[in-house]
């Protein structure tokens, strides 16, 4: 499973790759990162991804439109959405543009594996 991690915070790019030390995530593979929506949709076209972590607020393109142009383009793709964005309408518009999961910052590594696992798992 090919991974793309999208966060305009560069503690949370590295902290969600760090995460994919642990055992139960080894078939999960990082194939890049993006501070913004527009670069993550290069990367996207470039790499197809099976997973993506998301956040919202980002300079650029937003996790919302970024959510729905990649689906649109890879629809069994699975977004995460990681966002300190903890309104349940935020949450609700991610889902409904295609996103398979949210995470609310901040979060425990536990959580982050949890939320990889059930969005990996046949």
């Amino acid at each position: 499973m090919k991974l793309l991690i999208v966060d305009d915070s560069a503690l949370i790019r590295s902290r969600v790759a760090r995460i994919l030390n642990d055992p139960r995530l080894k078939s999960v593979q990082l194939l890049g990162m993006a501070k913004n929506g527009k670069e993550a949709i290069m990367l996207f076209l470039q790499h197809m991804p099976d997973l993506v972590t998301m956040d919202i607020t980002m300079p650029e393109m937003d996790g919302i439109d970024c959510t729905e142009k990649m689906i649109e383009i890879h629809p069994d793709c699975n977004i995460l959405v990681i966002s300190a964005l903890s309104d349940k309408a935020t949450a609700l518009k991610a889902l409904k543009k295609g996103a398979r999961g949210f995470l609310y910052k901040p979060f425990s590594d536990e959580d982050l594996i949890a939320a990889f696992l059930e969005l990996t798992s046949p």
